[in-house]
């Protein structure tokens, strides 16, 4: 097990160095002044912003200064917020987007379980078929449109009502996080109520289920203990690199619902060409995602006692 944790590990940071630097050639890749943007600026002040942050050196240099701070966990100031770090902005806002994101995988995630299992014991009747449909426009539809449709809706309920039933958009109260966290677990329900529906039907036709019944074992106890608890598993492994996906992926929600998180300010960054903040949230997003799925991937052995990592 530590042997097999240690590998893991290793893997891990090799692949948050690959992103590293993947990143930092395409950000000086692309077309663009991230110093001028609209503004004309003389000589002068163009080379003292170039000293400040450190685009004056060779390219090779101001790699190993990035990897250098990077190991140090210091992302830079960024090029569009004055004196602002990118340290700042991950640490005041990441907690928002954060927050979004587990309501979103929690929603998702028992959604998912519940409407698979319901789609698997109603196999190819109605409950099956309608809820069937429903994950096909989950899948197909991306999550900007369920946003607008879900802004719209909300305005027809509280016109409905003559009262703010829901917050259309703003952070800050349990209300405000309803209507976003919905719109942004949509998409990860809809793949887990298929993922789980696919191994329901697997587990119904098992030897042991089978057994299960001859004995008489009481229906509740068999879908509890025998079918539902196995059918999990494959829930389970992609359940890590759902969370960290939901947890970036909502940066189109964040700005239809004007809610203040860290893919607000990624959006923001990409439009202004901040390469700093670019950078260093897209580092940042890698390293969590490498590191859930490092933890699923321990994690799993200890929900299956069949599976042993080595």
């Amino acid at each position: 097990m530590l042997r097999y944790t240690v590998k893991r590990l290793i893997q891990g940071v090799i692949t948050v160095w690959f992103i590293a630097t993947a990143t930092f050639l395409a950000m000086h890749s692309i077309p663009g002044d991230p110093l001028t943007s609209d503004k004309a600026v003389s000589e002068e002040i163009r080379k003292n912003l170039e000293a400040k942050y450190g685009l004056d050196k060779p390219l090779g240099e101001q790699y190993v200064i990035y990897l250098a701070n990077m190991l140090q966990g210091d992302f830079g100031i960024s090029f569009s917020q004055e004196n602002r770090s990118v340290n700042d902005i991950i640490r005041e806002h990441f907690p928002v987007s954060a927050t979004l994101g587990i309501l979103a995988i929690a929603f998702a995630g028992l959604g998912g379980i519940l409407f698979g299992a319901l789609t698997a014991l109603y196999r190819n009747r109605l409950p099956d078929i309608a809820i069937m449909f429903l994950v096909i426009l989950g899948i197909s539809v991306p999550s900007f449109v369920f946003a607008a449709l879900g802004q719209l809706a909300l305005v027809n309920l509280n016109d409905l009502f003559g009262t703010s039933v829901l917050p259309v958009a703003g952070w800050g109260t349990v209300l405000h996080m309803v209507a976003p966290s919905l719109v942004l677990g949509l998409g990860t329900m809809a793949f887990l109520t298929r993922l789980m529906r696919s191994s329901m039907l697997e587990i119904v036709n098992s030897d042991y289920v089978r057994t299960a019944n001859s004995k008489g074992l009481p229906p509740t106890r068999i879908f509890l203990k025998h079918q539902l608890r196995n059918a999990i598993l494959p829930v389970i492994t992609v359940l890590g690199p759902s969370i960290a996906a939901i947890t970036t992926g909502g940066f189109v929600v964040e700005l239809v619902f004007a809610i203040p998180g860290l893919g607000r300010y990624f959006v923001e960054a990409v439009q202004q060409s901040d390469y700093t903040v670019i950078m260093g949230t897209t580092v940042f997003y890698g390293a969590f995602l490498v590191f859930m799925v490092i933890v699923v991937d321990l994690l799993y052995g200890l929900v299956d006692p069949r599976v042993r990592l080595e």
